[in-house]
């Protein structure tokens, strides 16, 4: 029985993983949930899955939580909160595995402490390894802790992985579904509006990746994390686009074999992969192989995506470029939403915080945090010149 913490338990990557625990029972339980801002679904979870911790996003949720709870006639289970709430989680002595899916850099410390802890880590939290990569994989090598990615994308190269060896490694390439508007002509940029952009052709996602996905700057976070999960250059790393989406990853390796990876578009698969990893259990998520009549690939246009040139150079200075790019971005995003800034805006905004941001390489998690919150400031006001 592996004993899960679920950091981001009631996102649609948290709840997806609790749908795995209860279609394998004898394999997986719950150890504890961090569980960010929503009560209604945090009580549900708890009275559900009776963890032994659960962790919300301020102290005032907790002590609602905990009331509730209580009066429900619920009084074994620890509520806590906050970063140290999550670390709590992540470092519990009776979790085997941490499962990482809060969105952004908020979940960081709590991944940094369970790889600390010697916790193995599934992670589906794209932007802990692009700001903070190299310290959490140097951290996961020095204690022989794996670090597992549920992202599709990477989730797929590592399958492909499986059958060679690193240094037989020639190219990974990371497909790209294009998003909405991979056919608009580029003069009508500036037009998209925030409806239009969260239309995803393929995939149901929250509102900041939807966003990711249309710009294809999620694509270029991909870049970047696999570097650091696959121990590859920059240059190893190709995006290629792909509209139907049924290939999530191809891997190249020297001898001229390329190794597809193809699966149904749900996320339940690569979280069961990580889960359960090294063993595939049998599962109900099978792949029509009728999809694969038609597949198309294309070369991505750096002029109509101009974020996925911007993470391509963060990718090879590394270090401070590669946080400013995720917090800018973040930054960005949400002044598009709030129609603060065009679509095009976001890329220009991105690439006048690079302008601005040193090539440093932070060596501790506070000093990552610290590069973050300055390139998030420096975003914030180009956002208000606008």
């Amino acid at each position: 029985m592996k004993r899960l913490t679920i950091l981001g338990s009631t996102g649609s990557i948290g709840q997806s993983t609790l749908s795995i625990v209860e279609q394998f029972p004898d394999r997986f339980a719950v150890a504890a949930l961090a569980a960010g801002r929503s009560i209604e679904t945090a009580f549900a979870q708890t009275v559900r899955w009776r963890p032994q911790m659960v962790s919300l996003a301020s102290e005032e949720s907790a002590d609602e939580l905990s009331a509730r709870l209580k009066a429900a006639g619920i009084t074994e289970v620890q509520v806590v909160y906050g970063t140290k709430g999550m670390v709590g989680c992540a470092t519990l002595p009776s979790a085997d595995f941490v499962v990482s899916a809060i969105v952004g850099v908020a979940g960081l410390e709590a991944t940094h402490a369970a790889i600390l802890a010697g916790k193995p880590v599934g992670l589906a939290n794209k932007e802990c390894m692009v700001a903070a990569g190299e310290i959490l994989t140097q951290a996961a090598r020095e204690r022989n802790v794996a670090i597992l990615p549920i992202d599709s994308e990477h989730n797929a190269v590592h399958q492909c992985l499986r059958v060679g060896a690193r240094n037989e490694v020639k190219t990974i390439w990371l497909t790209a579904s294009g998003g909405p508007f991979r056919q608009l002509p580029i003069e009508q940029f500036d037009s998209i509006t925030p409806e239009q952009a969260l239309k995803h052709p393929t995939w149901v996602m929250g509102r900041r990746i939807t966003i990711d996905s249309a710009t294809l700057l999620n694509k270029g976070l991909e870049v970047i994390e696999a570097c650091r999960l696959f121990d590859v250059r920059p240059g190893q790393v190709r995006v290629t686009v792909h509209p139907q989406s049924t290939i999530h990853s191809l891997v190249e390796f020297v001898d001229g074999s390329i190794l597809a990876q193809i699966s149904v578009t749900d996320m339940r698969l690569p979280i069961l992969y990580a889960l359960a990893f090294p063993e595939r259990p049998a599962s109900t998520l099978t792949f029509d192989l009728a999809a694969l009549r038609r597949l198309d690939f294309e070369e991505p246009d750096f002029e109509r995506f101009p974020c996925l040139r911007l993470a391509f150079e963060a990718a090879e200075i590394g270090g401070c470029h590669s946080i400013a790019l995720n917090a800018a971005d973040e930054v960005a995003v949400e002044a598009f939403l709030d129609r603060r800034i065009q679509f095009t805006g976001i890329p220009r905004t991105i690439e006048q915080v690079l302008a601005s941001t040193p090539e440093a390489h932070p060596a501790t998690i506070a000093e990552v945090l610290a590069a973050d919150r300055q390139a998030r400031q420096t975003a914030r006001e180009l956002v208000a010149r606008v």
